[in-house]
């Protein structure tokens, strides 16, 4: 593990996991932030956006014969755009759910792509392990709100 990637890509999960840790022992509200509910709807859109676009620019470097050319850039649409709208109008909890459906969607589009060798298994592993840590917390915090 020599790039940093895989390091970053772990690092993101504190945000996750602080938020499921603060809802279990009933910290509702952090000072400046607010809600914890809304840090995590808030940090876990933009952490779906990114997903959603990184399989956007897989799509950039495929052939215009290969059918991920045309999937790819679809799927991230709509699952970025879908999160958007679930962020502006469902409630905390209901968002959160919606999370947990969109990154199982995103690893899923990962795994098809690990199958047909787009994406490497060294990142398919990582985001493996890092999905189910990102779900087992939006789970967790979901529970306790």
């Amino acid at each position: 593990m020599k790039k940093p990637s895989p390091y970053l890509t772990f690092a993101g999960v504190i945000p996750f996991i602080a938020c499921a840790f603060l809802l279990m022992i009933d910290v509702v509200t952090v000072p400046i932030l607010g809600s914890v509910a809304n840090i995590l709807s808030a940090y876990g859109l933009v952490i779906a956006s990114f997903m959603a676009g990184a399989h956007w620019g897989n799509h950039l470097d495929l052939a215009d014969g290969n059918k991920w050319a045309v999937r790819l850039p679809i799927y991230s649409n709509v699952i970025a755009l879908g999160l958007w709208l679930g962020f502006l109008i469902l409630s905390a909890i209901s968002f959160i759910w919606l999370l947990v459906i969109g990154f199982i969607s995103l690893l899923v589009i990962d795994y098809s792509l690990h199958r047909v060798q787009i994406i490497s298994h060294a990142y398919f592993k990582v985001r493996q392990y890092v999905t189910a840590i990102v779900v087992v917390s939006l789970v967790i915090a979901a529970l306790q709100l």
